[in-house]
């Protein structure tokens, strides 16, 4: 009998994919959403059984945990995350989980500008002292997702917007992460200890990421290296929070200084599923068709309204963003260091190539 396994964000972008691929294996799942919606809804179609919770609530982890064999933990990209991961860490212990697949990234170390990093960087460590359940690690870098943002601007003017400068990275479409998730949930037990980063099969660069779009609209398309500033912009005016600004500005820097670009690509996809990435092409023929893919309620609309959300963004005023993490009560710490910069992270990115356990006997130094 295959084991009930749980779903946290289960309307996210690999949430979504990953209950979708699990009942394609006839495998019960459980869904964990915020709310109920159309995209619950297409869950529940799926023959998901969808529960409604909060992920900080000890009462509805429990519930939703209750009867499960393995979940699939993928955190909020807001504040808090290490005190959900850990909350949900408890939860997966008292219910005497076999297995969590946690969502992290690619880029955590204990010394990153941004929170968000540093506490999976905690959170990781700390899931590996998990004292019965056992934990599997996937850690993408930067999503494909996140290079169409501007598509509104690439369908209606030509142009793709982003703050990435010359920098390469061979990002992975949700589905394939989506797929490497489902594979390690069905069979565990060779992938124990172990982190993934799935990737897309070549790196390319924001010029490659415009000249591909390009034969998907029909339209010539260029690639328009824009500031980490007029980003923010752009994204509030879209309407991402003031978290998700902060945080995703360091990564638009990673990716200008080659964070993405170290270890990539990877052949954890077919490693994992037996299958080799997608391509950027094929995921974008997927976005450019279903835009809510990217983010929900996103539109390419007509060309008015691109004129409009352009001045929007224009309009849309950029808040001192470290002023606001201070204000915010998040831990800061002097001389951070991205990725790239940090020589402890790059050797650790090197050796993760080999698909090596991280769990460390006792005394062992933290991983990263």
């Amino acid at each position: 009998m295959k084991p009930t396994i749980l779903v946290t964000s289960a309307a996210g972008h690999t949430g979504a994919a990953v209950v979708e691929k699990l009942r394609e294996q006839d495998h019960s799942v459980r869904a964990l959403v915020r709310r109920r919606d159309a995209r619950s809804e297409r869950l529940q179609r799926l023959g998901a059984e969808v529960i409604v919770g909060n992920l900080y609530d000890w009462r509805d982890l429990r519930g939703a945990l209750s009867g499960v064999e393995r979940a699939y933990h993928c955190a909020p990209f807001a504040p808090y995350m290490l005190h959900g991961s850990m909350l949900f860490a408890l939860a997966a212990e008292a219910a005497q989980l076999e297995v969590v697949v946690w969502m992290s990234a690619w880029n955590p170390h204990a010394v990153h500008p941004a929170i968000h990093q540093r506490e999976h960087w905690l959170a990781n460590n700390l899931h590996g002292w998990m004292p019965t359940v056992r934990s599997i690690h996937v850690n993408p870098g930067l999503f494909a997702f996140t290079y169409f943002f501007g598509l509104q601007a690439a369908v209606h003017f030509g142009e793709l917007m982003l703050p990435y400068g010359e920098g390469e990275n061979a990002p992975p479409s949700n589905e394939d992460i989506a797929a490497v998730v489902a594979a390690l949930l069905a069979d565990p037990e060779p992938h124990i200890g172990r982190k993934y980063r799935p990737t897309g099969p070549r790196l390319i660069t924001g010029h490659d990421a415009a000249e591909i779009l390009g034969r998907v609209l029909g339209r010539r398309v260029r690639y328009r290296d824009v500031s980490t500033r007029m980003f923010v912009k752009a994204g509030l005016a879209l309407g991402l929070s003031r978290f998700e600004v902060s945080q995703i500005r360091y990564y638009a820097e990673e990716l200008r200084g080659g964070t993405y670009a170290i270890g990539a690509p990877s052949d954890h996809v077919e490693v994992v599923t037996g299958r080799p990435p997608e391509d950027f092409e094929a995921t974008a023929r997927r976005y450019v068709a279903q835009p809510d893919l990217v983010m929900q309620g996103l539109r390419v609309g007509t060309k008015l309204d691109a004129v409009r959300q352009m001045i929007r963004t224009v309009r849309t005023r950029v808040p001192d963003l470290d002023a606001w993490v201070e204000e915010s009560g998040h831990p800061s710490i002097g001389a951070p260091q991205l990725a790239h910069e940090n020589p402890d992270w790059r050797e650790v990115a090197h050796q993760r190539r080999l698909l090596l356990p991280d769990r460390a006997p006792t005394g062992q130094a933290l991983t990263l």
